[in-house]
């Protein structure tokens, strides 16, 4: 019989212990890389996040708040008048919009080897096709309603395997916050 992978409301009064006092109980058979199946209820704070399927996990840190990782997010939208083209130019009169995923640290790595700092991320498709471009530059990314990003930089613009990398935001909120209360 199936195991009940989720966790009932009740079972989700406290978050994580973290300073890591409590450890999970586990069965014999391993499933996650190095690891081993939990006994049941004994990671309550964990969630699935999922549209009908499973894509990342996430951490239960009240009973009403979770925390996850950005790249977990695909509602990230880029917006811009850069040009249209890969190959050629094309500026439209009318903003144009992207919805594209932010990418793991590692494929952003892979991508540009050691050109990316922890003040970048990359955003859009390793496979290529949609990106932004110049013109673009200075625009936001923003997922979930939040400025996570400014258009940067990348190798050329829609190329398989150099996705766009975006200046960090939240590295830069106390500089933000500073800037505006100075002026």
């Amino acid at each position: 019989m199936k195991e009940d992978r989720f966790y009932h409301e009740e079972e989700l009064t406290q978050g994580p212990d973290l300073l890591g006092s409590h450890t999970a109980a586990a069965f014999d058979d391993d499933n996650i890389i190095g690891g081993a199946t939990c006994a049941k209820n004994s990671v309550p704070y964990i969630v699935s996040l999922n549209s009908g399927y499973h894509f990342c996990g996430g951490s239960l840190i009240t009973n009403q708040w979770v925390v996850s990782a950005a790249h977990c997010y695909k509602t990230c939208l880029i917006s811009g008048w850069g040009n249209t083209l890969s190959n050629g130019s094309n500026y439209p009169d009318l903003l144009q919009c992207l919805n594209a995923p932010i990418l793991t640290d590692a494929q952003c790595n892979s991508a540009y080897p050691g050109e990316i700092t922890a003040n970048m991320i990359c955003v859009g498709y390793m496979e290529g096709g949609k990106d932004s471009c110049q013109g673009d530059s200075g625009g936001p990314v923003v997922c979930n309603g939040q400025l996570q990003g400014v258009v940067s930089w990348g190798y050329g613009c829609a190329q398989r395997n150099y996705p766009g990398v975006y200046t960090k935001v939240c590295n830069y909120n106390a500089w933000i916050q500073n800037t505006i209360a100075a002026n």
